[in-house]
């Protein structure tokens, strides 16, 4: 602390040094432009030839060799002003003296810099001439008013020249010692900058014992600190490794006493995570943290969660380049580790990578199971379809090609549909089907269905582990039983039907199919005399 302050107290010196040098050194450069710019005019000025000067402009100007009594009396000041306030400036001269003056000004050829803000200034150089001690008290308020800087100017050319011989001379002094104590302020700065990262280390475990210390308690002798903490039991002896290793490093000869504190508080849930599962914890607690001692879905979710994310994504295309970018991160994941990034959308897709690499090996899965890569088919195994035996038995022929412009295949004909399956997977001859999304989506709908009710049957059975641990068999009566039932005898009997159906009808009694939806609708309308939608079998 004794290092930092005074460390502060030389730079805060050393910066006002500086700002002080740097104004010196702007007054100085404005009063040698002044200086420059007030002998050219009136060099300018006598230049003139002698036909210009009449009676109206020969008193005012102070180098005319031609003896004037008005000459005499004329004063002049002479100042710099920022440029754009140039013009109101001459405006109110102007009213105020009711033309009385004579201004002459031009602009400084240099741009200045602010000593305080760093910024680039624009200024220009003016002079007045005025008759008597009232214009100039008025011309002096306009320029404290306008902020313009005034500064004395010798009348003599002479003067002049000596004062800015002296001001270029004080200039390059003021130059030497700027330089001086900017070397000086990087001096202590560079030493600075080589402990800062130590003492920035140093800063934060201080506010963190701090912090620690502050959610701990001290007991009535003053003599000792009391933390009450919630730890893991398995965890107990590697703690008190690390109070007796934190005993010996700090040399104390008070060894910590670790004891267990009967409490009917409720314990937080801690649930132990890795690299690899820390993604999947994260998603169940976001739904929500379960109870102390409850059973926890995070492992099961492992597997259903990326499954899941697959059946809707399902594009063995797609699925490749998300396994390929999750192998990236999980192969560098040491040095991308190291980076530290702040950015928080890379963190939550870096947090994830273990999950987004299950959810690109399944979707590569899913994406075979439905044949899709990129939206196009593999035909590996070749099509179970034929067209040739519609043409055999003369279904189709050159007139029936001609009229229509999409055709159909029928199953019922022979040799049409070789009745074995493809052997993985959706039949690529349905990529190039113009009936594609209506079989896809009644097949993915049903297929959702059946894996969805089966995930919350499982989930329903996992909460009857939690009722038996914790012996509240009160609610498997009034709560895991009716819970059973309703699932299962309306989405478990759809289940039923949907496999039944499947597998009953072939393509000689699938058009007289009846449709599961209307059933369903039936059933809770008990309605069982519907004579448009026949029983899926006998007594239904």
């Amino acid at each position: 602390q004794a290092v930092l302050e005074k460390l502060e107290a030389e730079l805060l010196e050393a910066n006002q040094n500086q700002q002080t040098l740097k104004q010196n050194s702007l007054e100085l450069t404005e009063l040698k432009h002044l200086l420059k710019k007030t002998q050219d005019f009136f060099e300018a000025e006598t230049s003139l030839p002698d036909d210009f000067f009449s009676e109206d402009t020969s008193g005012l100007l102070e180098l005319r060799s031609t003896p004037s009594s008005a000459a005499a009396k004329l004063g002049f000041t002479a100042g710099v002003i920022k440029r754009e306030r140039m013009i109101p400036f001459e405006r109110l001269l102007w009213r105020v003296c009711r033309g009385n003056i004579y201004l002459r000004y031009t602009e400084m050829d240099t741009p200045l810099e602010d000593p305080v803000t760093r910024e680039e200034v624009k200024k220009n150089v003016f002079i007045i001439f005025y008759q008597g001690e009232q214009l100039k008290q008025k011309i002096k308020k306009i320029c404290d008013g306008f902020r313009a800087t005034v500064y004395p100017c010798p009348e003599s050319a002479t003067e002049r020249r000596e004062m800015l011989d002296g001001v270029n001379t004080r200039i390059e002094d003021l130059n030497t010692v700027i330089t001086q104590t900017e070397s000086h302020r990087q001096r202590l700065l560079h030493e600075a900058a080589g402990n800062l990262w130590s003492w920035g280390i140093k800063v934060k475990k201080i506010k963190a014992i701090y912090h620690i210390l502050n959610c701990c308690n001290i007991d009535v002798t003053q003599q000792c600190v009391i933390a009450e903490i919630w730890f893991p039991v398995a965890d107990a002896s590697r703690i008190k490794r690390a109070l007796h290793h934190g005993m010996e490093r700090s040399g104390s000869t008070i060894a910590p006493i670790l004891t267990a504190v009967h409490t009917r508080m409720a314990p937080p849930t801690f649930n132990r995570t890795n690299k690899f599962t820390a993604g999947f914890q994260n998603i169940v607690d976001a739904y929500g943290v379960g109870n102390y001692r409850e059973m926890n879905p995070a492992p099961y979710t492992i597997i259903t969660f990326p499954f899941l994310f697959a059946v809707m994504f399902g594009d063995c295309g797609h699925g490749a380049v998300m396994l390929g970018f999750a192998l990236w991160m999980v192969i560098n994941e040491k040095s991308l580790l190291a980076q530290k990034s702040t950015n928080e959308i890379w963190n939550t897709f870096f947090s994830g990578r273990y999950l987004i690499l299950l959810m690109g090996i399944f979707s590569m899965y899913t994406g075979f199971i439905y044949n899709d890569c990129f939206s196009k088919s593999f035909n590996i195994f070749g099509s179970s379809w034929h067209i040739i035996p519609m043409f055999k038995n003369n279904t189709w022929n050159k007139d029936v090609l001609l009229e229509n412009t999409v055709l159909q295949l029928d199953p019922a004909v022979p040799g049409v549909y070789s009745g074995n399956p493809y052997p993985f997977g959706i039949d690529p001859i349905w990529n190039v089907a113009s009936n594609k999304l209506t079989f896809l989506n009644s097949y993915k709908m049903k297929m959702s269905v059946v894996i969805g009710i089966v995930h919350m049957i499982f989930g329903v059975i996992l909460s009857l582990f939690n009722h038996i641990y914790f012996k509240k068999y009160i609610n498997i009566i009034l709560q895991f039983i009716p819970e059973m039932i309703f699932i299962i005898s309306l989405f478990g009997y759809l289940i039923f039907m949907i496999i039944f159906k499947w597998c009953h009808f072939d393509v000689h009694s699938s058009q007289s199919a009846p449709s599961i939806l209307i059933h369903f609708i039936n059933m809770f309308l008990f309605n069982y005399s519907d004579t448009s939608n026949a029983p899926l079998y006998l007594h239904q």
